[in-house]
């Protein structure tokens, strides 16, 4: 029979034919789609007609379709849906692709002709968008070792076989700890949780085949536990549970895995040429240098670790007066920041819930998009990988634009956090495609028959992630490598974190958070709170995140440390890092940095780009309409559709005018008079 994989696929808006996949088709499905990617890759350089941007630039661009193809289906379900048969295949593609990226990166020939039409750029006449490719292939070849010779390249082509192995069992490990690890309680376990949590620990109970109530590590249980159990030990377990993910010795320990990723990182480096895989790292980002990257983190730094001791000096009197004794702790600080959240905002976590269901967050997110980019959504009843992945179809004035899939509730099998992929990516070389986008949460999944529910951090997750999604939906260029997110790492995160903005718009609120079983609008005064607090308890979040930047840096920005958790531990005691707080992200679960490259000596890029969605929401307080038309089209002109077209320097300064300095990032976070 035809392998389902590669077969056209003919259904409804080309998905991949999701029913029609098994887990055994994908290894005969690689492999013949390397093989094919390889003949391609040979036709081009082996070619006898002289270099053109046609004939090798172009041609490279597709050249790997049926293997993109393959693997974006592949490893958006070993994402989001493992299974033992995909996480086996994981490890054996690692290597392999590596190998093959290696061959095409080093192979002399192909890179003879990217070089030769370099030097005669000038006189090509290219369009501003072939340019922009060709430069950017060179470069990427280049930076993989395309120049390198004799034991310097077979080196290089060890060493990212080597990374490529080693960021898959460090992401495997830390799924394996999240999804084993879970703690019973019983009846008497459940003082002081609400009935949002008492449920969802039910649900993650029957998820497992269990009886009662669980707490697993999903953050968006294990969360609110923290915020509400009164059982102060059981709040220790649970959350030393969490922060030891990937540390609990065994087989899924990733300290080792972290040291020899980082020794091999600087490695790579300097086989390039460049003293430290910082400093090759940020060549190609908008920050250049590991200075400016401190310069603005420790600008944030100070005042938010400022705040943060004053609020750690108030949560400690108020665990004092419930009669505990000694330091507030790590476990405490949620505990006691969410009393006093009810104290002095006089929210409720239980009774906003409600008017936060997931069915009208989602709705919010496209209202948005509609007003602001005239996209409609329409409800797809299509073959999905999962059951609860739902899809959309996207058009504008009738033109279809994408097709975009949510899949928002944490499971066994699906990795934490969220984050945003493509089925497949927009171009318009060889005719237009169009994209298939993806939305993968860990909201925590209700009851049957019951609404989900989100805190207010999971919505501003929901809008985060759609932003991305937007990035990609409204994506408008010729060449796949450049569309959607294929921008620098630190502007990347613009699109996303300036959506979130639009969350906390009072007509926004008004119209959609509505009570999920009264219809009713969120009383005003709910909602004068809820905004008067968004910038509650942001010296613990400021904080907990830029102390994981720092220890990024810190360990790309020199000699690899022999001993990444005593190199973290002295980056926190440098800083002075807050006794209750400890890093969003500890070194052996900081998927972020070792799951892979993207976020490597990259993880302040969400502060870089914060400081510039800051600035950006800025210009549509200016024009006095958070929907401003005429603003709305010059951001989709310059970020949305742009893709990586020009630098992301050009792309910003196209839309704003000007780059921004800090001064609206610490506005926003309430950290100007700290």
């Amino acid at each position: 029979m035809t392998n389902p994989l590669l077969a056209p696929w003919t259904g409804a808006y080309a998905l991949p034919p999701f029913a029609a996949i098994r887990d055994e088709d994908f290894g005969p499905a690689f492999d013949a789609a390397l093989a094919e990617a390889r003949a391609s890759i040979s036709a081009i350089a082996d070619s006898e007609a002289p270099p053109s941007f046609a004939n090798t630039i172009a041609a490279m661009e597709l050249a790997e379709e049926t293997l993109s193809r393959v693997a974006g289906t592949f490893y958006n379900l070993a994402g989001a849906d493992s299974t033992p048969a995909r996480e086996a295949l994981q490890r054996e593609l690692a290597p392999k692709l590596s190998a093959f990226a290696s061959e095409v990166t080093m192979n002399e020939r192909l890179f003879g002709r990217i070089e030769a039409l370099w030097q005669a750029r000038e006189t090509l006449g290219l369009a501003p968008e072939e340019a922009r490719v060709l430069e950017l292939t060179r470069r990427s070849f280049v930076r993989a070792g395309a120049k390198l010779e004799g034991p310097a390249r077979d080196r290089m082509t060890e060493v990212k076989a080597r990374l490529a192995v080693l960021s898959t069992e460090f992401t495997q490990n830390l799924l394996a700890d999240e999804r084993d690890w879970f703690m019973a309680l019983e009846e008497a376990d459940l003082e002081g949780l609400p009935d949002f949590v008492v449920a969802s620990a039910r649900a993650a109970a029957e998820e497992r085949g269990r009886a009662g109530h669980v707490v697993t590590l999903s953050r968006s249980l294990i969360v609110p536990f923290l915020q509400f159990s009164a059982r102060r030990g059981l709040r220790e377990k649970a959350y030393e549970a969490w922060a030891a993910r990937g540390a609990g010795g065994g087989a899924t320990d990733n300290r080792a895995i972290a040291a020899e990723i980082l020794a091999l990182r600087e490695e790579r480096a300097k086989l390039l040429g460049y003293p430290s895989f910082t400093a090759y790292k940020l060549e190609t980002e908008m920050a250049k240098s590991p200075e400016r990257v401190r310069e603005l983190l420790l600008r944030v730094w100070e005042p938010a670790r400022a705040k943060a001791l004053e609020d750690a000096g108030i949560l400690a009197g108020m665990m004092h007066e419930d009669g505990i004794n000694g330091a507030l702790e790590a476990w405490d600080w949620r505990y006691y920041a969410e009393k006093r959240r009810a104290r002095d905002h006089a929210l409720d976590e239980a009774a906003l819930k409600p008017y936060l269901s997931l069915d009208a967050m989602i709705g919010a997110a496209f209202d948005c998009a509609t007003r602001l980019f005239g996209l409609s959504f329409r409800p797809l009843e299509v073959d999905l990988y999962h059951p609860d992945a739902r899809a959309w179809e996207v058009t504008r004035d009738g033109r279809h634009m994408a097709v975009f899939i949510g899949d928002y509730f944490a499971r066994p099998s699906k990795r934490s956090g969220a984050w945003c992929s493509a089925f497949r990516q927009q171009r318009k070389l060889g005719g237009e495609v169009r994209p298939v986008v993806v939305n993968v949460c860990n909201f925590a999944k209700p009851a049957k028959g019951e609404p989900a529910l989100l805190s207010w951090d999971d919505a501003r997750t929901l809008f985060h992630e759609f932003g991305h999604a937007l990035h990609q939906m409204l994506s408008d260029v010729t060449f796949e490598s450049i569309s959607g997110t294929s921008v620098a790492r630190d502007f990347v995160e613009l699109p996303s974190q300036l959506y979130e903005h639009w969350l906390e718009v009072p007509e926004v609120i008004e119209a959609h958070a509505r009570h999920v079983r009264t219809g009713e609008a969120m009383p005003k005064d709910m909602l004068d709170r809820l905004l008067a607090a968004r910038n509650f308890d942001q010296g613990f979040a400021t904080v907990e995140y830029v102390a994981s930047a720092l220890v990024d840096l810190a360990f790309h920005e020199g000699a690899a440390p022999k001993d990444p958790m005593a190199a973290q531990a002295a980056v926190l005691e440098g800083i002075g890092m807050p006794s209750a707080i400890r890093m969003r992200h500890a070194t052996p679960h900081f998927a972020h940095v070792f799951a892979g490259d993207g976020y490597s000596s990259g993880y302040y890029s969400y502060m870089w780009s914060e400081v510039m969605d800051a600035d950006a929401f800025e210009a549509f307080e200016e024009a006095g309409d958070p929907f401003d038309p005429a603003t709305a089209k010059q951001l989709e002109t310059w970020v949305l559709s742009a893709g990586g077209s020009q630098e992301a320097e050009a792309l910003y300064t196209g839309f704003r005018g000007r780059m921004p300095g800090v001064e609206a990032l610490l506005r926003g976070r309430g950290l100007v008079d700290c």
